[in-house]
């Protein structure tokens, strides 16, 4: 029962992870036209799911979580991301997001969460938020299976609420959206393998995203 507890609480969109900020894209495709009425947005959620969660996010997360203790591993995975991460708004937005959930943990006390602090601080790490999750999930006692949900999940909720503070779309169509993603989560959450590489491809977002970069007004800062 503790288990499940500490899954929900990291999974709630009321943990201070600085997610709220956040669009990850979708403000960038509203000011693009694209369709986020609950079709529209299903599909923007099922692609961002499927082309760039599952192989970087979901992988990267995994690989944190492996690397326990080992700093040097869990800077590799940090660059990773960076690497795979084309667009600078979200690349940038990713590292402020995770350093934002690292400082919650650090507060929190969580194991290790000061150290890899320090080694953002440095520069030496990069703070991309699904090496942070992964890192800080398992000093919480979160398998690694169970941090791998939920990341998908909390990708899921944050574009979906990103459209709901938009405008775009009303809460209890947003669930919907929501309950229709989770199949989808629990198709591509499969165990990674140790040699799976981060890579990711979702032009349609990143292009969105630059866009939304250099908007004059703007709700979120990705």
């Amino acid at each position: 029962m503790t288990g499940l507890l500490t899954i929900l609480q990291h999974a709630d969109s009321a943990f201070p992870s600085g997610s709220f900020a956040f669009s990850n894209g979708v403000e960038g495709l509203a000011a693009l036209d694209a369709p986020l009425d609950r079709g529209g947005l299903h599909n923007v959620v099922t692609m961002a799911l499927r082309h760039r969660w599952t192989t970087a996010d979901r992988i990267a997360v995994a690989l944190a979580h492996r690397a326990n203790d080992d700093l040097a591993a869990v800077a590799a995975v940090d660059h990773a991301v960076e690497a795979a991460t084309l667009a600078e708004p979200l690349r940038s937005g990713s590292k402020r997001n995770g350093k934002a959930l690292l400082a919650a943990h650090v507060r929190l006390a969580t194991p290790g969460a000061a150290d890899l602090r320090s080694l953002v601080d440095s520069g030496d790490a990069l703070g991309h938020l699904p090496v942070v999750q992964g890192f800080v999930w398992r000093a919480r006692g979160v398998s690694e299976a169970d941090a791998i949900t939920i990341s998908g999940y909390t990708t899921a909720s944050g574009l979906i609420a990103a459209a709901v503070r938009l405008g775009h779309i009303g809460a209890v169509e947003a669930q919907a959206v929501l309950a229709d993603a989770l199949p989808v989560i629990a198709d591509i959450s499969g165990p990674v393998l140790a040699d799976a590489a981060i890579e990711s491809f979702t032009p349609w977002v990143d292009m969105a995203a630059a866009r939304h970069a250099r908007a004059h007004l703007r709700l979120f800062a990705s």
